[in-house]
């Protein structure tokens, strides 16, 4: 069975965001302040992932032009300061409300596309993603108990990184011709660069199994993640990025059941369902009415 490009990266972007739902696990065991985890995956990253392209032959810069060089710089700063964003919406906001707004980006993308890529997208693939958004904010759980400034400035810094987000997202779109490897290997460059200068590296110790984790986080969610997700970036439209980025919550909230048994409560369930029926939706290319007419089919259906 041939399986096209398309469907292919459809497959590509499933498994990176399944494996991006495992990162919390890897983060939380490394015991590592946030900064330092970004820190370390960014510089064992680019060496697992610089070693890994250059054996290949991928890692060829002269055939990049000067227009290249600046969009992947600039999706690297990008991509460098929607982590520093969103981890210091955490100090201000609950990780839960940050979360919810961080994932507004998916909207993000499709406007920016729309605004200055000239890409046109059916008004039903709007409706989708708002019910994937709806099902996120069901599973994180909004907190409003402690809503005030402080809240509000979290959720403006998350929001901010998710804008960020969506333009390393459609400068990668940009830059098909080149090897998503070649663009991660920069990127992760500029963001040791950048957080060497950020993360508080004394407070790590020199010995302990953190190394393990932060190793493994390195290789496995930075090396082999980026490697199918830009791959998949390059082959999908917008709007199904856009949904298929919503797995990701739904991987981190099973995982988090698994490994630390925080329980599903029901509206998780249904945030859970509404992602999946999105994902589903858009890739059937399903418009309401269409559903409305499946339903009333059934329904009116007689008995063999």
């Amino acid at each position: 069975m041939t399986v096209n490009k398309e469907n292919w990266g459809k497959y590509e972007l499933i498994f990176a965001m399944v494996v991006s739902g495992t990162l919390g696990v890897f983060v939380t065991e490394s015991g590592q302040s946030a900064l330092n985890v970004v820190f370390y995956r960014c510089v064992f990253g680019f060496m697992f992932l610089g070693l890994y392209s250059g054996l290949r032959g991928y890692l060829r810069f002269s055939i990049l032009t000067a227009k290249d060089w600046a969009l992947t710089a600039f999706g690297g700063i990008a991509l460098v300061a929607n982590w520093c964003l969103l981890f210091a919406s955490f100090e201000y906001a609950p990780i839960g409300v940050s979360t919810v707004a961080y994932h507004v980006q998916p909207i993000f993308v499709m406007v920016l596309a729309t605004l200055f890529l000239n890409e046109k997208f059916a008004a039903h693939n709007w409706l989708w993603i708002g019910l994937a958004f709806i099902g996120v904010t069901l599973i994180v759980g909004l907190e409003t108990e402690n809503a005030g400034w402080g809240v509000a400035t979290g959720v403006l810094l998350s929001i901010s990184a998710a804008f960020l987000y969506a333009i390393t997202t459609l400068i990668t779109r940009q830059l098909k011709h080149i090897k998503p490897h070649m663009l991660a290997v920069v990127q992760l460059a500029i963001g040791g660069v950048v957080l060497f200068f950020i993360a508080p590296m004394e407070q790590v110790p020199t010995t302990g199994d953190h190394w393990f984790w932060l190793l493994a986080l390195a290789l496995i969610h930075t090396c082999i993640m980026y490697i199918f997700m830009y791959s998949a970036y390059q082959k999908l439209e917008i709007s199904m990025v856009a949904v298929l980025g919503y797995i990701y919550p739904v991987a981190a909230v099973m995982v988090d059941y698994m490994v630390y048994d925080n329980a599903i409560t029901p509206l998780m369930a249904l945030g859970i369902a509404a992602i999946l029926f999105s994902g589903y939706a858009m890739n059937r290319s399903l418009t309401p009415r269409r559903i409305l007419d499946a339903v009333k089919r059934q329904a009116t259906r007689q008995p063999c």
